[in-house]
């Protein structure tokens, strides 16, 4: 459920408490810190507007819980700075009390800390069931007809909904077979036949179901969308099996049917894996282990308990602060902005860069250090930004390489601005789309510039094993071996040189030797089958280039043929 729409920020406060160490806390002064929580503040009550007046998420659930999970973060390590109205962020203003409390799910981080817990618990009387991404419900009926539903609230206190249950279909008004007062709770979800949690993750289906019961009205429409999932009888009998029995005998079969006994942590990931591979009617966050047996129901509070736990799915989205924003330059020129990101987990994915591909993007989404900015991952393994959830208010200043010294034929020498475009060509060079020069990357190039034997492009070709044993970290054998690998290079065919200098593509042009190509004029590539009038002119431009002639005559002087 979306704890920032239906708890006060106390009670938030109480579930993610723990103790904050200075090392954890940014590091602002008192003026920055008002300046940042106001601002994430008004990004919140932002949202909330539009999620309870518009019935519209701007942002993903999870994104949501990440930022206002920040906002508390940030309202300890900073407590005398905070907005005065924060605790009325959240809606929950309803007075009416709840029959039983709602108690809220502490969450595990993975499979290993839930195997402890039910160890601890002797993997005795404990049970399964899918954790429903929607909004709590607790339902009171009396002499089998509906009496009161209750919102979550502060959990001892929520909203009336008792009017919109009455809509609402899947809410049965009347119980069958069942005592004289029953308090149910569950979760109202938003109806997703054959939802596949694998591929198309929670859908900000909750923010559906809260938008909707967030309004004056529901309409029939709205009001079939919304399905129940009971996940507990407080006040039925004592072991599951014979709450279960009932609950069946009260027409809550389906609800039945989502709650299995499990022994071990292999029986909780086998249901766990099966609710997140395989069609379900609702989105599921993860998953929750229960306790049959717990205490009475007159001594739950409003905090987590013992005796359940949750073990929520990977994030399909998360919250990331940008640590700088760093710019590459690759062989062409091409300058790409990289986010460098607070580190966060996405799936089994552990996402600390994202690219924005452009400086022209980056300049648009104008993205500083400090930003907390959206990632997920594009075809499940790629990380992506998706948006730039709020700003910073303190602006750093951050300069991308100068475009105007940079395109495909810049950067044949290691000068000062050039390195990274220089390391790119020497890594086009030895590659497999160049010479390919076994056992020589990224390491050996950055080596060998740090040692000073490499300049220039071609700086290697002569390099003899007497110099490259004096390399840091190389060796007799590794320099003799580099020294074979760079003789061999010599060897190598006209044409796999020039891919090699990365040459535009040449058609079918036949690539003789150096003194013909670089007389061609734009017409004579142009006759050449494939070659328009652009590639023509850049084949022209890069046979004419000075830094290119002396490339080849370099090559002419080591003896490599057809230069």
């Amino acid at each position: 459920m979306r704890l920032g729409w239906l708890l006060p920020f106390a009670a938030l406060a109480v579930f993610s408490a723990r103790a904050v160490r200075a090392a954890d806390c940014p590091d602002w002064s008192p003026a920055q810190a008002r300046q940042e929580l106001n601002a994430l503040h008004d990004r919140l009550d932002g949202w909330n507007h539009a999620y309870r007046v518009d019935g519209q998420s701007p942002v993903d659930d999870a994104v949501y819980d990440q930022a206002l999970q920040r906002y508390a973060h940030w309202r300890r390590c900073f407590p005398g700075h905070a907005p005065a109205e924060l605790a009325h962020l959240a809606d929950a203003s309803g007075r009416v009390r709840a029959p039983v409390v709602q108690t809220g799910l502490a969450k595990l981080p993975d499979g290993d800390a839930l195997a402890e817990w039910m160890r601890a618990r002797g993997n005795q009387d404990l049970w399964v069931q899918p954790k429903a991404d929607g909004v709590a419900v607790t339902l009171l009926y009396l002499d089998g007809q509906l009496q009161q539903a209750t919102s979550r609230g502060d959990g001892l206190h929520g909203s009336d909904w008792t009017a919109f249950a009455q809509r609402i279909g899947a809410i049965p008004k009347h119980l069958p077979n069942a005592p004289a007062r029953v308090v149910l709770q569950g979760e109202l979800y938003w109806r997703l036949p054959g939802h596949l949690q694998a591929n198309d993750g929670g859908v900000n289906a909750r923010s559906l179901v809260a938008g909707a019961l967030s309004r004056d009205t529901l309409d029939a429409a709205t009001a079939a969308q919304i399905g129940l999932f009971v996940w507990d009888w407080p006040s039925g009998p004592a072991d599951m099996p014979a709450r279960l029995a009932g609950l069946q005998a009260m027409g809550l079969a389906d609800s039945v049917t989502y709650i299995h006994p499990v022994k071990t942590i292999e029986d909780v990931k086998r249901w766990r894996e099966r609710w997140y591979r395989h069609a379900m009617p609702f989105a599921a966050d993860g998953t929750v282990v229960r306790q049959g047996h717990r205490p009475a129901a007159s001594s739950w509070s409003a905090t987590p308990p013992a005796w359940a736990i949750a073990w929520k799915y990977p994030a399909a989205s998360a919250l990331a602060e940008v640590r700088a924003v760093t710019f590459t330059v690759g062989r062409s020129g091409r300058i790409t902005p990289v986010l460098e990101l607070v580190p966060v987990q996405l799936d089994d994915h552990r996402v600390q860069r994202v690219g924005l591909g452009s400086v022209a993007r980056w300049r648009q989404l104008d993205i500083r250090p400090g930003d907390q900015v959206e990632v997920v991952l594009a075809g499940l393994t790629i990380p992506r930004l998706q948006s730039v959830v709020w700003r910073t208010q303190q602006r750093a200043e951050v300069t991308p390489p100068d475009p105007g010294k940079h395109d495909p034929l810049s950067c044949w020498q290691a000068t000062p601005g050039c390195g990274q475009q220089f390391r790119a060509r020497l890594l086009r060079l030895g590659g497999k789309q160049g010479l390919q020069l076994d056992g020589i990357g990224a390491g050996t190039w950055q080596a060998l510039i740090d040692a000073g034997l490499i300049h220039g492009l071609l700086d290697w070709i002569d390099l003899s094993p007497a110099q490259l044993a004096a390399v840091p970290g190389f060796g007799q054998a590794r320099a003799s071996t580099l020294a074979q690998t760079f003789a061999s290079a010599r060897q190598r065919s006209f044409d796999r040189w020039l891919h090699a200098l990365d040459m535009p593509a040449s058609g079918h042009a036949e690539l003789l030797d150096w003194a013909s190509l670089s007389a061609y004029s734009s017409n004579d590539w142009q006759a050449i089958d494939g070659i328009g009038p652009g590639r023509a002119d850049r084949l022209v431009e890069f046979f004419t280039h000075p830094e290119v002639r002396a490339q080849a005559a370099r090559l002419h002087q080591a003896g490599v043929q057809g230069f």
